[in-house]
């Protein structure tokens, strides 16, 4: 089969590269990057090197292959990140119209049910329902729930200040964590036994409370009985501007939390829990103590 595998090779698409190539099958992986050429050749794989929001590009790319892995890729340096992730979605769907390709796993997300007000995951919503509307496309969207990865922005806050905190946590649900070697596990499973129909896979490896995630990585670094703080919207906005995240990006963050806050965000996911993967909030901490400097 000739699959085609967006993303680069970032932390899902690389293992989900090797894994196809390794089954033997014809891997093309796009990359905005000409340095990842090589590496991406070493893994017995094509590397088609250009811009995802090229729609010319794209829709080359796409042209002979049969099974599509799409993601839409994240960089800190985009000023207009949601402007970004619409144009890469667009070019996918045009490319789409000119393809042989019928199958397709997308890496979406928890809220993307929602469509809007879920901030970085509404485009994520737009490419689900712009997908459904092609004929004839067998559609598998996976939906992870918050990145453990993402729990290292909380260090330095941690650290310096000897809390833990986002503008979500003060109600009674637990925070849904999803580690991306287990998105990988389950993305290679769909691609390797294609699929008929359109489907939704729920992923995740723990829930937990944001208070016992902020007392565990406390414990993890020196910190004893780290709290669990809620800020207002406004605060968590400016903690994130100091953080160094742009204007686009915060604003964006401090949508998803309110929709955690108000529980539509991860509603669905109550409804169809799947089975967890086997990495937990424990296991994190380890690697968290390792980026802070406790061994």
């Amino acid at each position: 089969m000739k699959y085609i595998i967006t993303g680069s090779l970032g932390n899902v698409s690389l293992p989900v590269t090797k894994n196809l190539a390794a089954a033997g099958h014809d891997v093309t992986v796009i990359s905005s990057n000409p340095d990842k050429k090589a590496e991406i050749e070493a893994l017995g794989a094509h590397a088609a090197i250009g811009s995802a929001t090229d729609q010319e590009f794209v829709t080359r790319t796409f042209r002979d292959a049969e099974v599509a892995y799409l993601m839409i890729p994240s960089s800190f340096a985009l000023t207009d990140y949601k402007g970004f992730q619409l144009k890469v979605a667009d070019a996918y769907l045009h490319a789409l119209q000119g393809s042989q390709i019928k199958h397709i796993v997308v890496l979406s997300s928890l809220g993307a049910h929602l469509r809007e007000g879920a901030g970085p995951i509404d485009a994520l919503g737009y490419l689900e329902e712009k997908l459904l509307q092609i004929p004839g496309l067998n559609l598998n969207f996976l939906r992870p729930s918050y990145f453990f990865s993402n729990l290292f922005s909380l260090g330095g806050l941690i650290q310096q200040a000897g809390i833990a905190g986002n503008n979500f946590g003060d109600t009674d649900e637990k925070l849904v964590l999803t580690h991306t070697d287990h998105i990988a596990e389950v993305a290679t499973e769909q691609l390797l036994n294609l699929f008929t129909g359109h489907h939704i896979t729920n992923i995740a490896n723990d829930e937990r409370h944001p208070s016992e995630i902020a007392t565990i990585l406390g414990k993890a670094i020196g910190k004893e009985n780290t709290p669990w703080v809620t800020f207002s919207d406004e605060d968590a906005y400016q903690g994130m501007l100091g953080a160094g995240l742009n204007e686009s990006f915060a604003s964006l963050y401090v949508e998803m939390g309110q929709a955690l806050r108000s529980g539509k965000m991860q509603e669905e996911y109550w409804k169809n829990r799947p089975v967890p993967g086997s990495y937990k909030l424990e296991d994190f901490a380890r690697e968290f103590a390792g980026a802070f400097g406790q061994h």
